[in-house]
């Protein structure tokens, strides 16, 4: 079997995603139990105790999602349909403190002039951020309130110099890989995330570019967020990871026996509810419980991780080099069988 480098990955001859590789812990690691690995990391000028930020998605970060979230040393970025922190702004209320927020492209200095002194991130909330009109507004948010600016998404490290002179701060890899989205159906456009990411990741490196890398779809387990570190991310968006727990936007829905709860694409109908291209889906999850649960379970999953691969820190994970390519067969031989 041969052992592939993230060089070697990158320079394979298709397109490839989570399920198509693994690690291979090759060396023996001092680490006496996954409690001695740390998963800190400062992003984007927040210290965080895990690396993970939620997607701005109206079925999953609202201000009490966001809340939460930063209480377990996360990242929520509120969705840009939420008017919760411009409410609280207006009437001179206090509310719980927010690291990052979502705007469109269009109409949303009102809300950044109510909470520039209120939050450190702005997302651009865009589907393709090879756009001039994404960079433009990048460039209008730096030098009107001099936040941290993330962009997104791509999938191709081509135009990444671009998104770095238009000063974005750091940028989603993925495109029509998250489990609602139909871009990539509907359009033809897209690559595995394993291969966006090492695509993105060597663009960076070869001109010393100097952005944060966010894996953005396509992760459904805490060792996917293992993988996408060790590929070179410096976070991880999730949306179904955390769709349906308690404290996403929406209510609770008992149907045949089971609770559920709404989860969509932001490109959905419905989002848009009106004539526009759709590229997103909408559909049920079952409901989780809290969203500790979830995080907790990411946290020691990605501890265990890096147990194996004799890593104490996240960039010491960063840094490793040994990955397996995984045939279908092998891939569904590491599945629990029922």
């Amino acid at each position: 079997m041969k052992v592939y480098s993230k060089a070697e990955l990158n320079n394979y001859n298709l397109s490839l995603t989570y399920d198509d590789i693994s690690l291979i812990p090759t060396e023996v690691s001092p680490l006496k139990s996954r409690s001695e690995a740390s998963t800190k990391r400062n992003f984007m000028g927040v210290d965080l105790g895990i690396p993970v930020v939620s997607s701005p998605m109206d079925t999953v970060s609202g201000l009490r999602m966001c809340s939460e979230l930063q209480g377990m040393g996360a990242m929520g970025v509120l969705n840009r349909f939420d008017t919760s922190l411009g409410d609280f702004v207006t009437r001179g209320e206090e509310f719980p403190e927010i690291i990052a927020v979502s705007v469109s492209l269009h109409n949303d200095d009102n809300v950044l002039d109510r909470l520039k002194d209120r939050v450190k991130v702005v997302c651009i909330d865009t589907a393709n951020a090879n756009n001039i009109w994404v960079l433009k507004r990048c460039e209008e948010i730096k030098r009107k309130y001099n936040l941290k600016v993330m962009i997104g998404n791509i999938a191709h490290g081509g135009t990444l110099k671009d998104l770095v002179n238009a000063g974005a701060d750091s940028v989603r890899i993925g495109i029509g890989g998250g489990s609602v989205c139909t871009t990539s159906v509907q359009t033809g456009i897209g690559i595995g995330q394993v291969s966006s990411l090492l695509n993105v990741y060597y663009a960076r490196e070869k001109d010393n570019l100097n952005i944060e890398l966010i894996a953005d779809g396509g992760i459904k387990s805490s060792g996917d967020v293992a993988k996408a570190i060790a590929l070179g991310a410096d976070a991880v968006m999730l949306g179904r990871m955390l769709a349906g727990t308690k404290e996403t936007p929406g209510e609770v829905i008992k149907y045949n026996d089971q609770l559920w709860k709404k989860y969509r694409g932001s490109a959905s109908f419905g989002v848009k509810m009106k004539s526009e291209f759709i590229e997103g889906e909408e559909t049920m999850v079952p409901y989780k419980g809290p969203v500790q649960n979830v995080i907790n379970g990411i946290y020691d999953g990605l501890r265990s991780a890096m147990s194996y691969m004799s890593c104490s820190t996240l960039d010491e994970l960063k840094a490793k080099d040994t990955f397996a390519v995984l045939s279908n067969s092998s891939y569904l031989e590491r599945l629990p069988k029922k």
